[in-house]
């Protein structure tokens, strides 16, 4: 028996052996394995596509908030524009009545346009809170299964904030 060339025997049961285990792996383990490997990528696939898809919900929220805060704008220019007609109106009625009762209504109407304009600002705060917190709610909804996925996901959160915070 020589170190280099194994005997005939040998080689024998190694190839019976390996024979053996060849098919009980074909038999068993790979089947197991095939299925493991299948499961992950319909995984995976499904986090893409859920991914894509509040990417997309995200970005229709943007285009929401911005024309809420059109909207905003729009109305805040028209409160102004009335409370400047008002100013007017009263500045004439001021002239032909006396300076007191003048006095009254221009601090009358400037209190009415202080609470208009929180009144409006409330209404803002309020909507983007609860768009907030829906897209808080989504994102938590959304199956993050490893260490990995969650660091990334924080990661793209992050510069998206720091993006959005550079354009304001």
């Amino acid at each position: 028996m020589s170190l280099v060339t194994p005997e005939f025997g040998l080689l024998f049961w190694m190839v019976v052996i390996f024979g053996i285990v060849f098919f009980l792996l074909a038999k068993f383990g790979f089947p197991i394995i095939s299925k493991s490997v299948e499961k992950r990528s319909e995984k995976i696939a499904k986090s893409l596509k859920d991914a894509d898809e509040i990417e997309a919900r995200m970005a229709s929220w943007k285009v929401e908030q911005a024309r809420m805060m059109e909207d905003v704008r729009r109305q805040q220019s028209a409160i102004l524009k009335e409370a400047a007609e008002t100013r007017s109106r009263i500045v004439a009625d001021a002239k032909v009545q006396a300076k007191a009762e003048a006095d009254k209504m221009i601090a009358d109407a400037k209190l009415q346009i202080a609470a208009e304009k929180e009144s409006a600002l409330r209404d803002v705060r309020k909507e983007i809170a609860l768009l907030s917190v829906e897209v808080a709610e989504k994102v938590l909804r959304q199956e993050l299964s490893d260490e990995s996925s969650q660091k990334a996901f924080i990661d793209k959160l992050v510069d998206e904030a720091g993006k959005a915070e550079m354009r304001s």
